[in-house]
């Protein structure tokens, strides 16, 4: 077990895609800080956090604000500390570049008229 981290696109980009396929642009394992910031981008979202109070098996739509966000955040060392029991240990040194990339990709994608999602398990 551990926390298995997922970044797809959906939608509807040309005739030769359908509307419910779904395309990954990038996968982490054990990415724990990522997690973090995504949560807290979901939490900040959420009205009702009562109602769904663990971050584990939530689609989260990113945009084009959300992107800039994390991008300036993984540049600058801003993702937040987050722990948990399969979470593993900081790896925003390791995964930095591929961060980087996935958010060109999702870029290009949300360009493209795609929507972007993350998801996670643990």
């Amino acid at each position: 077990m551990g926390l298995d981290m997922y970044a797809y696109a959906a939608g509807r980009a040309n005739a030769e895609w359908d509307s419910g396929e779904q395309r990954e642009i990038a996968y982490w394992r054990k990415h724990p800080n990522l997690h973090g910031w995504m949560e807290q981008l979901w939490r900040s979202r959420n009205t009702n956090p009562s109602d769904d109070p663990m971050f584990n098996g939530v689609e989260l739509e990113l945009t084009w604000e959300d992107l800039d966000k994390l991008e300036k955040d993984i540049t600058n060392g801003g993702l937040p500390h987050t722990t948990g029991f399969f979470f593993g240990d900081n790896s925003d040194d390791y995964y930095r570049p591929q961060d980087l990339e996935f958010i060109r990709r999702a870029r290009a994608d949300l360009f493209s008229g795609l929507k972007v999602f993350y998801n996670s398990s643990w």
